[in-house]
């Protein structure tokens, strides 16, 4: 049995002070107030749930639309996890038939190898709205088809973002059905779309407020669909990038108080440069520039963010979105519950033993995955 004893733990609800993590194999098998006699321990001064980020387009320098294979994968994986994100879903942007059903091969193909770090996909379009594509190739973007909606039930954790006022009724539902967990993104849908879209299973929003219209008051648009919904005790989940670049601090402030930390959560929308030494990229034969902190192609559309979860966290402490134990969950537990993933985001007896110790200033000290140390 091993130990890591802390001066602070964040469980995934609550701090704790003086408390030990035992880990056996690649679980916690108990958190302790006192190290038990005749083991040794590691020692953190914060120690937290691994971050789970469910929107990773890339990083260590190389993108999963660029090469959709089972090595990109542990390549991308493995860059986030030295970051303290230890379990992500792979991202794949808009593209045609074939290259999406080769990542879906090779996400199948990672998830059953048990690549480390690695939970499933996040299909991001192309089932998404023409006059929102953001970075995403307007060429790609399609309508979806019946026999898309019967295809897309893997077998392994999947959230596709998807357009509700331009997919067919019960298309969603079908989704589902088949295990799919459902967004909306890179959508104008107004409140009665997203009522209808809630109503047949779809549970929350990719990156809220980007690749959208902006709330107006007489086209409130997916941030008021949202809100209403809420407003009506309807909850959905809703992915942020926090990174000082995508949304203003007041409007992420404002989504916070109104969903909560267990809805509101944290994602990276991480692209190649994440995770390693590159200021450039190319994604579909367009060039992809970083400058002071921002990536975006030549006519200044951002492209995805030069993001990890831990900066992310660093970022939304920065910007004083809500308190550090609200932020923290949103980083973990939440995203956790978004694809229920019951064994991640909590330290307690029996979850993998997935932690991050983090110093002072919230950097990356350790981080241990499925109870190795990296």
């Amino acid at each position: 049995m091993r130990a890591i004893s802390a001066e602070r733990l964040f469980d995934g609800t609550a701090f704790r002070t003086g408390a030990t993590v035992l880990i056996e194999g690649e679980r916690i098998a108990g958190i302790a107030d006192e190290l038990p006699p005749g083991i040794v321990s590691e020692h953190a001064e914060l120690l937290v749930p691994g971050f789970i980020d469910l929107q990773v387009n890339g990083g260590g320098g190389i993108m999963f639309n660029a090469e959709p294979a089972a090595a990109t994968l542990v390549r991308i994986a493995r860059a986030h996890a030295a970051c303290g994100t230890t379990s992500i879903l792979a991202t794949f942007i808009s593209d045609a038939a074939g290259p999406r059903a080769a990542a879906l091969a090779a996400v199948a193909a990672a998830v059953e190898a048990g690549v480390p770090g690695l939970v499933g996909l996040h299909l991001e379009g192309p089932f998404i709205s023409p006059s929102r594509p953001g970075i995403h190739r307007a060429s790609a973007i399609v309508a979806m088809t019946e026999e898309d909606a019967e295809s897309l039930a893997p077998g392994f954790p999947l959230l596709i973002t998807l357009a509700p006022e331009c997919v067919a009724s019960g298309l969603i539902a079908r989704l589902v059905a088949g295990g799919a967990v459902v967004f909306a993104g890179h959508t104008e849908a107004q409140p009665h779309h997203l009522a209808t879209a809630a109503a047949e299973g779809l549970s929350g929003c990719t990156h809220l407020w980007n690749a959208m219209p902006p709330f107006a008051s007489r086209a409130p648009g997916p941030v008021g669909g949202v809100m209403a919904l809420a407003a009506e005790g309807t909850r959905l989940f809703a992915g942020l990038i926090a990174d000082g670049h995508h949304v203003d601090a007041a409007s992420l402030r404002a989504t916070i108080a109104l969903l909560g930390p267990d809805r509101a959560f944290l994602v990276s929308d991480a692209m190649a440069t994440a995770a390693s030494d590159l200021d450039s990229f190319e994604l579909d034969g367009q060039p992809i520039r970083l400058v002071d902190g921002r990536l975006t192609d030549a006519a200044g559309t951002l492209a995805g963010a030069h993001l990890t979860m831990a900066a992310a966290v660093r970022c939304a402490r920065a910007m004083r979105l809500a308190g550090d134990a609200a932020i923290l969950r949103m980083a973990t537990a939440t995203p956790a519950a978004v694809m229920g993933l019951r064994d991640r985001g909590h330290l307690a007896p029996g979850m993998r033993a997935d932690l991050v110790a983090l110093d002072r200033a919230w950097s990356v000290a350790s981080v241990w995955l499925a109870g190795s140390r990296l």
